[in-house]
């Protein structure tokens, strides 16, 4: 499926009760040091849980590893400082990248937490930021509520962004001919890093559940289809994934030649035009190739196609050739206003009456109008047009993934629906509510943007977090510590889904008919 958007910028217990006391300090309190395969560390530890961020997973993607894929760090003497963030991936100035935040190449860092329980064998939580494949890092997301009450051990992940993690140019091809997808790479390094050091902060190598959001999430059903992926989680949770939205070799490799054109490398010999490409500062390769089209913003992102990918995720979860493994999968009510909220702060221009009827048939077809009426939503243009392209381009695509995936695997599916849910100064002061829109579920897992919850949305924050954490323990997602949450019901053909909405989080069994799938499964192709 595919669907022209308005503007993407974006996009328990632990099973062990093995004693474990920190490194070197036997029954004693946990250490700030922990030996993993390359040398010691030096983190930080609080009253609740210690953390090392910073840790190299692969060698600096630099000179000639610069779109090549990641090779193992070199090991290090002594003991490494693993209380800063490492740099974050090079990316154009946003929201995501504090002042100060240090930027460059060598990115390929991630951090851990961890429970200071004494106890070994801890469910472990490897989380893919967003960010449509251009921007975001591991560090921004602190993971102490799910680390604390979740008891869990959290790993947060940067990987190659932008043309640097995703340039398809058939002159850097790599492992037989394949072509991108270097970030994609990145996060299997990641995974198999997990796999051979997780154990040294008390995380079970057994026990792995890859997360995302976003981009992050369309990450998750890439390594759900991904062959080299295989065998390196257990678990995976997905959280507003637009999986649809892989490029093709052919599409990326079009547009990356046009790219490395455009930037004074357009030699027809590849190895001039590799040499070429890899001798610009990195400074002038923040802007992006065009590989697919969200709401007329062009971004880069995986190539389906190869031996890496062989097929776009939706595509191979209906043939049945998505890893078998337990899967929690949801989206936002109200995905598609926090894109239209973008595009207002950027242009202080809002989709009018007039104008709408046009703007939705452009992206549903000449039918849509009678789907989607004014009168339905108050004569309010943005919010008609949001709820069309959410139906459309989130809820209902996930719906199948869901049911595909449920074949062969318990899935579990839910919808965020606070509709006061917080919202950030970056999309702040619009001139329509946001409502349950794409990434306002985040503050509810994890620390983010100093987002404040009342008391009513704190609750269902715990509940969110006693979910997560239970389906990442047992990969069943209930809530022990919330004895009013209802049980999330294991996906159904009726398409039963989990409701979460302060105070009355509930059960569904009318997802799809309130997304109107049943009309977007008519659209497809547009």
């Amino acid at each position: 499926m595919s669907i022209t958007f308005a503007v993407l910028a974006v996009l328990v217990s632990a099973c062990g009760t093995q004693p474990r006391a920190g490194a070197g300090n036997p029954g004693g309190p946990p250490d700030s040091t922990v030996r993993i395969s390359t040398g010691e560390l030096r983190g930080t530890v609080t009253a609740t849980h210690r953390l090392f961020q910073g840790i190299p997973y692969a060698a600096p993607p630099v000179g000639p590893l610069r779109w090549a894929p990641p090779v193992s760090p070199a090991p290090w003497g002594g003991v490494r400082d693993a209380t800063r963030p490492g740099a974050a991936c090079p990316q154009q100035p946003n929201s995501e990248v504090d002042p100060g935040t240090p930027i460059s190449e060598d990115c390929l860092f991630l951090n851990v937490w961890t429970p200071i329980d004494g106890r070994a064998h801890h469910p472990v939580l490897v989380w893919l930021p967003g960010g449509a494949f251009v921007s975001g890092r591991g560090d921004r997301y602190g993971a102490q509520r799910l680390v604390e009450a979740g008891d869990l051990v959290v790993v947060t992940i940067n990987y190659r962004l932008g043309a640097l993690g995703f340039l398809a140019h058939p002159a850097l091809a790599h492992d037989g001919g394949q072509v991108g997808n270097f970030g994609l790479m990145d996060q299997q390094a990641a995974l198999r890093w997990v796999r051979d050091n997780i154990t040294a902060f008390g995380g079970d190598p057994h026990q792995v559940t890859i997360a995302g959001q976003s981009a992050g999430a369309m990450s998750v059903c890439d390594h759900l289809v991904s062959p080299a992926s295989a065998g390196l989680f257990r678990a995976a949770i997905l959280q507003s994934p637009p999986c649809e939205a892989q490029g093709t070799e052919q599409a990326a490799e079009k547009a990356s030649i046009s790219y490395a054109s455009a930037h004074g490398c357009g030699q027809s010999e590849p190895a001039v035009a590799a040499s070429c490409m890899r001798a610009l500062p990195a400074s002038q390769l923040l802007d992006s190739p065009a590989f697919f089209s969200l709401g007329g913003v062009q971004i880069p992102g995986p190539v389906a196609g190869g031996a890496l990918l062989p097929l776009a995720p939706p595509q191979a979860m209906a043939q049945g050739k998505a890893a078998r493994v337990p899967t929690l999968i949801g989206t936002n009510h109200d995905e598609f206003r926090f894109f239209l909220a973008e595009q207002f702060q950027a242009t202080k221009q809002v989709l009018t009456p007039a104008q709408y009827p046009a703007a939705l048939a452009a992206v549903a077809g000449p039918n849509a109008l009678a789907h989607y009426p004014l009168s339905r939503f108050a004569g309010q243009a943005p919010i008609a047009f949001s709820a069309a392209a959410t139906d459309g381009g989130f809820a209902c695509i996930t719906s199948e993934m869901a049911q595909a995936l449920s074949a062969a695997v318990p899935v579990y599916e839910y919808e965020f629906n606070d509709t006061t849910a917080p919202v950030s100064a970056s999309v702040a002061g619009t001139p329509f509510p946001l409502g349950a829109a794409h990434s306002l579920e985040l503050p509810y897992l994890f620390e983010l943007n100093g987002l404040p919850l009342n008391a009513a949305q704190q609750q269902l924050s715990r509940q969110m977090i006693d979910y997560w954490a239970s389906f990442v323990d047992t990969q069943t997602p209930n809530a022990p510590n919330a004895p009013n949450a209802p049980k999330a019901p294991e996906r159904q053909p009726s398409g039963q889904v989990l409701s979460l909405a302060p105070g009355t989080s509930s059960t569904s069994n009318d997802f799809d008919q309130q997304h109107q799938c049943a009309f977007w499964a008519t659209q497809r192709p547009l």
